[in-house]
């Protein structure tokens, strides 16, 4: 810890509004998602809100002539929030603190304050929290997993298209096509290799929507990510007519974008073109008649992300939102999450709703490959998905069988054990934490208690069980809801344009997966419903998905779908360099449904789970969500 700020800094802050009727905003995003009210899905246009429960022109007027006093330089005015700038020492006494600089786990120096900020008695009412005291970038990642991808390192790689990754062969067109004959077996037997990527018709057969009249016409789909990819929507043309789907019309896109970007090599920006091929391919698989608004961050921190949903809200440019990045929960406090709420309290009472991916590091073990990558020091649920105003989406591993439909899954946590010359290096399924590779995030949050809705159907053994190890005397929010296929060795087939061996850029064909998958693929079967109930919008749907726990809308997904003790594996093949498909192959071991172990175990059971939620959706989703949302 370095004890002196440094004075001669400029520090930028933000005064989050609280608005005319915070608690009345809550109440009536409330009663407008719950279908056992009256107020049920009256949903309020943006302009409507704003008038009702934004912040009067006195408020921002009082917080402006504050700041401005303090000797702060107000640099923005929004309907959410006042920005402002000054040195050390005037932002000090502005807010009543002491900035001291911190050296943080990557090395880094970070001012932070000693003590909690306060403001006058006189903006107290008007202001929902302060941000920016802490100088240190939350980062938010891209639920991405593919395998060893390259990164950019330098400003100057960071604007180009991201490395390609080379699946390499063999590997199965559906689920147990190749037997892996010729390596060693596992649990007595060969298996099957891992799949070359699920194209849209089989992950549109396999969630019953194979002869589904709905596609989303009529409803759109918004996306935020950070940055935007330079080659979309052609990278979707290209796509639809690799794999022999209708194509994504020039009307059916727009992409809304800042002027100019930040943090580009900190964000490792090319990922996030690729995190925007991803979930325009799989909003478009699931609701190919569907209007899809990309929005992008200026970069991939708190900030920026929550400007992107808050242009959503304030111009309703959107039914539902595909939200898939995340971050830790461990070490958020209210001055961080509490404008993310609003936010989303502002979208449930427009009829806005918003899905979160739960991650792809299961309960963020550090001790783990994937979790040690972290900044958290201990398992946590990641944040926004634990939000009690989201619908976070965990990750499966899907079975597809040879003509389609659905086979089965299994909670996607990934045991990766290596061969080594003619058995595998340890006995499958190999030793936590060092072999456990990805899976889907969940568990239980520390900051947001239990949401009526979850009451009855969560379990309270789950519920009460926190990170931290200590037993919580009162239930909290558990993640996920809900779960969709997740794993890459069960994955996506995503096209789009990336840098190839020897240097050439162009469009080809990969395997994706992640929770970055699952988020977009549920996100589309909303649209399906929403088109369906007949209106265009659902707005947030957890009341109504808890309703349907026992209704058939879902696959109740178990770690043990072939029976008590039986493992479920594949044999998966890697080049020793991805991202040129050189190098010699590697092939591994994945055993599948282990999300986790011991304090960080995500177990998918009967009924709900803290790995897979309710389940993934039937062929009787859509028209089970769609009933529960009609208006009488």
């Amino acid at each position: 810890m370095v004890t002196s700020p440094d004075t001669a800094a400029t520090i930028a802050t933000r005064v989050y509004l609280a608005g005319r009727d915070p608690a009345g905003l809550a109440a009536f995003a409330a009663a407008v998602s719950d279908p056992a009210s009256r107020q049920y899905r009256r949903f309020l246009t943006s302009g409507q809100e704003l008038r009702r429960f934004g912040p009067a022109s006195a408020q921002i007027s009082a917080v402006r002539t504050w700041l401005t006093s303090a000797g702060l330089h107000v640099t923005a005015v929004t309907r959410h929030y006042v920005a402002a700038a000054g040195p050390v020492s005037a932002t000090q006494a502005a807010f009543a603190v002491r900035l001291a600089s911190f050296r943080g786990p990557g090395g880094t120096v970070a001012m932070a304050p000693e003590q909690n900020a306060s403001v006058p008695d006189a903006v107290r009412a008007a202001v929902l929290t302060v941000t920016g005291l802490d100088t240190a970038a939350a980062i938010m990642k891209p639920a991405l997993a593919a395998g060893a991808r390259a990164a950019a390192t330098a400003a100057s790689q960071a604007a180009s298209p991201p490395a390609a990754f080379y699946t390499a062969g063999p590997c199965s067109a559906y689920y147990g096509q190749r037997l892996a004959t010729s390596k060693p077996k596992a649990y007595g037997t060969h298996v099957p290799w891992a799949l070359c990527g699920y194209t849209p018709q089989q992950l549109r057969s396999a969630y019953g929507l194979s002869s589904s009249t709905s596609t989303g016409r009529g409803v759109t789909v918004a996306i935020v990510d950070a940055y935007a990819s330079p080659t979309m929507p052609a990278d979707a043309d290209a796509y639809a007519r690799a794999v022999r789907f209708p194509a994504l019309s020039a009307s059916q896109f727009r992409q809304e974008v800042p002027g100019s970007y930040d943090y580009q090599s900190q964000c490792d920006q090319s990922s996030w073109f690729e995190e925007e091929s991803l979930d325009v391919e799989a909003v478009h698989t699931m609701a190919p008649g569907a209007n899809i608004e990309y929005v992008g961050a200026r970069d991939c921190t708190f900030g920026p992300l929550l400007d992107a949903l808050a242009s959503i809200v304030d111009n309703h440019l959107a039914n539902v939102v595909s939200d898939s990045w995340t971050g830790a929960e461990q070490g958020l406090t209210s001055a961080s999450t509490s404008p993310f709420d609003q936010v989303f309290e502002q979208g449930a009472a427009e009829g806005i709703g918003f899905n979160f991916a739960a991650g792809d590091c299961g309960y963020n073990d550090p001790s783990t490959p994937c979790g040690g990558s972290e900044l958290s020091s201990g398992i946590s649920a990641n944040f926004p998905t634990t939000s009690t105003w989201v619908t976070a989406v965990g990750g499966t591993s899907l079975a597809i069988g040879r003509l389609g439909g659905y086979k089965f899954e299994t909670s996607w946590g990934d045991m990766v054990v290596p061969q080594h010359q003619r058995s595998w290096k340890r006995p499958p399924a190999g030793s936590y934490p060092g072999d456990y590779s990805f899976g889907g995030g969940g568990g239980t949050s520390e900051l947001y208690q239990q949401p009526s809705w979850q009451a009855g159907v969560v379990p309270d053994t789950l519920a009460t069980r926190l990170p931290s190890g200590r037993t919580s005397a009162t239930p909290m929010r558990e993640v996920p809801d809900v779960a969709l296929d997740a794993d890459p060795a069960t994955g996506f087939l995503v096209g789009e344009t990336f840098r190839l061996r020897g240097g050439k850029t162009g469009f080809m064909l990969s395997r994706i997966g992640g929770t970055s998958l699952s988020s977009p693929l549920f996100t589309g079967m909303e649209a399906d419903a929403a088109q369906e109930a007949g209106t265009g919008q659902l707005g947030f749907v957890d009341p109504a998905l808890y309703q349907l726990a026992s209704t058939g809308a879902y696959h109740d997904v178990t770690d043990s779908p072939l029976g008590s003790g039986t493992h479920i594996a594949l044999a998966r093949n890697e080049w020793a360099d991805n991202s040129t498909g050189t190098g010699g192959l590697r092939t591994s071991l994945y055993t599948l449904g282990i999300d986790g172990e011991r304090a960080a175990a995500l177990h998918a059971t009967a009924g709900y789970d803290d790995a897979t939620g309710l389940g993934s959706p039937t062929g009787r989703f859509i028209a089970e969500l769609a009933d529960s949302t009609r208006l009488p």
